[in-house]
Order: C-alpha cells, then structure tokens, then sequence
C-alpha cells in the first residue's frame, strides 16, 4: 500500500493591508520589510498611496475599494494567509470592503493598527471612518494596536499617565476588541510601559528604558506586523507581542543614530535578517 504523499513545504504567508508610504518608513513598505526580516512571506492589499517623508505627509489618494477588495482575494485564493495585518484605512467604503473580505476569508489572525495620526502628527483617517472602523472590524481583530493618541481618539478622553493605561485598554475592549495592546511610548519619562489586555481579564505589562532616538517612523506599523509574523508561525499571542516588541526595541537601537531625511527616521528593520521560514 502506497504512503501519502508528504504535504509540500510552505512559508509563513502575512499579508499587509495598508497604505503606501513614499518615503518607506512606514506603511506597506515598512511592513514588508519587518516580514521579510522575521522570516514570512510577504503580501499586499494598498488602501491608498501616500506622498510622504519623513517631514510630513504631502496628499493622500486612497484606492478604489473595489480594487482593494479585489487585491485581498487574489492573494487570499491563490497563495493563502496566515495572518493579516491592517493599517492605514482612510474612509468608510475601504473599512467596509476589508470587513467584508475578512468575513469572507475568515483569517485565523487579524492584528489591526487603527493608523490615524502620522509620526508627523498629520492625520490620515476622516472622523466619519473612525465609528465605522470601531464597528465594523473590531470584533474580527485577533488584537487591535493603538497608540495614545489614537486610544484617545477611540475612547474619546487623553491618557497621560501609566495608570490610565489599563482603563483605557478595557474601555476599548467594550467597544468590541477582542485584545488590546496599548502602547504607551507617547507618555512621557525614559521609562516606557506596553500593557496587553487578553479578553476578559488577562493582563500583561512590559516596562523597558526609552531608547534615545528620533528615527521612529513606521515603529507601529512595524510593531504590528512583527506580531502578524508571530502568529503566522504559530506563535501564542502573548509570546508573539513579546517577540515583536523585542524586535522593535532593536530595529530602533540599531538606528538610533542613522540620518535619513530631515524629520523622524526609519528604524533599522534590516539589522539581523531571518531566513525563510517553513511550515
């Protein structure tokens, strides 16, 4: 009696549904950088196109969502995801259409960035989108991933001190999130504490020393993503925020003294590159 064939060897598949960013900080372009640099396969959905650096964003022009809708299921029918990270999603009709598509493909792991404000301080997000987001994708999210200023935005109050942090997480965790990492790098002091809330009542605290640099555009998007590479290899979510966090925390170190263009900088996503990893 013949043997079944052996199942043939895949990457770890993370596919990015984001905007782009012509500068390459952030966005799209970030992402696929910390994907490749962690070892996954990396795929696109663009929401929009940005014009950017890294002074400030210039225009943004987002896609059509149909097109957007149509570059999810191409990739989702033919090579197939593992996990997906969400950022930059400028309007109503493109949160709707990935709401949509996550219904549709019904992913294992969503990690969702509610990318609102720039490292510049520019927003990139109408008002009108923000409930719709709230509505419509935090309830498939495996974790959503806002910093305070966005946290603030959702929860419609600031948060300025590491004791507002877990109110805050559970405030957004009643708006619907399954799992909220919130990430407190805009407090200030040299000390920097993340707290993950795990539904209903799990908490996780990371407390590290700032790293002294300017060069923090795309950390989000890159912490996100990070974590999408986490859970496409398998990784529980916990050990996949530590993972990624751990990741960021280097990628900023190694450069923290590197200049690139006249405002905030790149992170070093390149810094100790992974091999392809197989599933």
């Amino acid at each position: 009696m013949n043997s079944p064939a052996p199942s043939p060897r895949r990457y770890a598949r993370v596919l990015s549904i984001a905007g782009s960013d012509s500068g390459g900080g952030a966005g799209i372009q970030a992402d696929l950088k910390t994907i490749a640099a962690l070892g996954c396969y990396g795929m696109t959905a663009i929401t929009a196109i940005t014009v950017q650096n890294t002074v400030g964003v210039r225009a943004i022009q987002p896609l059509p969502a149909q097109l957007l809708a149509q570059q999810i299921d191409a990739v989702a029918e033919d090579i197939g995801v593992d996990a997906v990270k969400i950022g930059m999603l400028h309007d109503v009709a493109v949160v709707q259409a990935v709401a949509a598509a996550l219904r549709r493909h019904r992913f294992a792991h969503v990690v969702l960035d509610p990318v609102m404000v720039a490292t510049s301080g520019d927003k990139l997000i109408t008002q009108d989108t923000v409930a719709v987001l709230m509505r419509e994708l935090f309830p498939l999210a495996t974790l959503i991933t806002p910093n305070l200023d966005e946290a603030g935005w959702l929860i419609g109050r600031g948060i300025g001190t590491v004791e507002e942090l877990e109110p805050a997480a559970r405030d957004l965790a009643a708006l619907g999130a399954r799992a909220v990492l919130l990430k407190g790098g805009h407090l200030p002091g040299d000390e920097l504490t993340d707290l993950l809330l795990e539904a209903p009542n799990t908490l996780h605290r990371w407390q590290d020393q700032r790293i002294a640099t300017g060069n923090t555009h795309g950390t989000g998007c890159t912490l996100s993503s990070a974590i999408a590479c986490g859970l496409a290899l398998g990784q529980p979510l916990v050990e996949a925020v530590e993972a990624a966090r751990s990741y960021v925390r280097q990628a900023l170190a190694a450069g923290a003294d590197v200049l690139t263009g006249r405002g905030h900088g790149p992170l070093n996503h390149g810094f100790a590159p992974r091999p392809m990893q197989l599933l």
